[in-house]
């Protein structure tokens, strides 16, 4: 593994670490080199479907692209990178488990909404703001709504939440 910082392809692994669910290994390396540490993530590529725009176009996959539209929503949010990290794995472990050499760019935009719904919902609303292109203050109000009401029904049920 080349270091980030200075390119020198001498690296030692100094901690090696798996996951809660045992699907990820974290290790920390030093650079022999520039003595600088740094975090790599070691995880099964499973083939995951192209996902086929609303314009008919096609793409690959990106986890990358999927926690990065996520983050924008989860911006300044007291949500951990643990928890987000989670979620884009449970989208992408549906995607794979779907079975499926393509998936509609709206499949993914509801999995992502129904993570963020259950991480924030100030996410949540940002998200399905742009994702469903709100055009009034109306729709803003209807998503709203729609959180409040999972809220308060879930409230009812489990006095703990």
């Amino acid at each position: 593994m080349k270091c980030p910082f200075c390119n020198d392809p001498d690296t030692q692994v100094i901690d090696t670490r798996v996951n809660d669910d045992g699907d990820t290994i974290r290790r920390r390396r030093r650079c022999a080199a520039c003595d600088k540490r740094f975090t790599t993530y070691e995880r099964v590529e499973l083939q995951t479907p192209q996902i086929v725009k609303k314009n008919g176009s096609r793409t690959e996959f990106s986890r990358d692209k999927l926690l990065a539209s996520m983050m924008l929503a989860l911006r300044k949010r007291p949500v951990t990178t643990e928890s987000i990290d989670a979620a884009v794995d449970r989208i992408a472990e549906k995607l794979v488990s779907l079975g499926e050499r393509e998936v509609p760019s709206e499949r993914v935009g509801e999995l992502v909404m129904r993570e963020l719904k259950k991480l924030d919902k100030v996410a949540y609303i940002r998200f399905a703001s742009v994702y469903r292109n709100f055009e009034d203050v109306d729709e803003f109000s209807d998503a709203i709504r729609e959180v409040s009401a999972t809220t308060s029904r879930r409230r009812k049920t489990d006095p703990a939440a």
